[in-house]
């Protein structure tokens, strides 16, 4: 098993970062003092001799050094977030380093079956409140490693204002051995909350270079160096998306028709039929990618409530269980608006990157395009739009994506869209 880190992508400051406040972490441990753990962390990261006084008070660090108990993890999408996260979680409970890749504590967590790492992934538009305070209740119990208790929250901007409270007092008043790890696109307010940014030490990612992207995915996933350069570039040094193009044809052809939109907008018809086939197409692809595990939740939950059962009373205990499945239907359903919402933003982006290349065609900017195989359409519609037409497509893309995050009903901000793209 390779370096926990090796799959953040271009990502060395932060790499350098999190190996620190690892050592620092572990010198925590090697002290054998939690109650004096704040101290202790903050003179390892600084490369000073521990305090001889207990005056910090428990729980409140620097976070502009050495190790602390909150971090929140920022980038753009593609960045490498909860990969940095995950990374950053085995190296708190590697045993012989700090992140080896070889230990027990390092193959557990990056396998998900670590007991002292918790992994919150909302599945739905939100992460509400109840699992919030149980996540926080779980948090606080002693490490059954004797290392970390860690909690990475994936997309923490998807908290609800009740759960961030309860998140915001667990930060507050952190147990001696527990570390939250906070992904986010930014820390802006809209997407975390001034209270929680102001307690915890942000590791700032970026989108990592193409040649980077391209070279993990012939490295690791032995794909042809020229497909994994045409990749990494289409993706927008997005590395999942990029693994995603290089290896499924299904992607690819999603991608063609997204950039055959520019042609197919001749007028008004045309511009609603191809917003209708844009909201099919992302309704296809989510439930798809949904629908095998919907299935297999709902036999599963339906096993433990008793069906097929022919014992007394296995009737009556499936007519007392359709609350629960009523809830799983809706947990379900918020699950599968969230992929269709993901997959209509992945259009998006690669709609984006067209006009972006019109964009910089017109201006003739010393630049790569980033969809190769369209440069030539790209090219026409520099010369048909100028920098100013291609810049009003643009932003009419982006603002579309904004409406969207702003909870507008797809298919009405994407019909405003093509109109606006017809327009010009």
């Amino acid at each position: 098993m390779p370096d926990v880190f090796a799959d953040l992508v271009g990502q060395d400051e932060a790499v350098a970062e999190l190996r620190r406040a690892a050592g620092a972490a572990a010198a925590v441990l090697r002290a054998g003092a939690a109650d004096r753990a704040p101290a202790l962390i903050a003179a390892g990261a600084a490369g000073e001799a521990a305090p001889e006084t207990g005056d910090t008070e428990p729980g409140v660090l620097d976070p502009s050094t050495g190790m602390t108990h909150a971090w929140i993890f920022t980038g753009p999408p593609g960045s490498g977030r909860s990969v940095a996260a995950r990374a950053f979680a085995a190296a708190l409970q590697c045993t012989y380093g700090t992140g080896c890749g070889e230990c027990p504590g390092c193959h557990t967590t990056m396998g998900g079956t670590n007991a002292d790492v918790r992994m919150v992934v909302p599945e739905g538009l939100s992460i509400g409140v109840g699992e919030m305070r149980a996540l926080v209740l779980r948090a606080a119990s002693t490490p059954s490693g004797g290392r970390w208790q860690v909690v990475v929250i994936e997309d923490a901007d998807r908290l609800t204002e009740a759960a961030g409270n309860a998140l915001l007092k667990a930060i507050e008043e952190p147990p001696p051995r527990t570390v939250f790890l906070l992904c986010a696109p930014s820390t802006h307010p809209d997407d975390i909350s001034v209270t929680i940014r102001s307690r915890c030490r942000v590791v700032p990612l970026r989108q990592p270079p193409a040649a980077a992207v391209a070279e993990v995915l012939v490295r690791r996933d032995g794909i042809a160096p020229d497909v994994a350069q045409w990749a990494a570039a289409a993706a927008q040094g997005h590395v999942g998306r990029a693994r995603r193009l290089a290896r499924d044809p299904e992607a690819r052809k999603r991608r063609e028709a997204v950039l055959a939109v520019p042609r197919r907008l001749t007028g008004v018809g045309a511009a609603f039929d191809a917003a209708s086939a844009l909201i099919e197409a992302a309704e296809a692809e989510a439930e798809a990618s949904v629908s095998e595990s919907d299935a297999t939740e709902r036999a599963a939950l339906e096993t433990a409530l008793g069906a097929g059962g022919t014992g007394r009373g296995a009737a009556g205990a499936m007519r007392g269980a359709a609350g629960q499945l009523k809830e799983l239907e809706k947990r379900q359903k918020s699950r599968a608006t969230r992929a269709q919402r993901d997959a209509l933003d992945r259009a998006l982006v690669d709609l984006a990157g067209f006009y972006r290349d019109a964009l910089t065609m017109a201006l003739r900017a010393p630049v790569d395009p980033v969809h190769t195989d369209t440069a030539a359409l790209a090219g026409a519609g520099a010369q048909k739009w100028d920098a100013e037409g291609s810049l009003r497509r643009l932003e009419a893309v982006l603002a579309c994506r904004a409406a969207i995050e702003a909870n507008v009903k797809p298919r009405i901000a994407v019909e405003a869209m093509m109109l606006a793209l017809w327009k010009g």
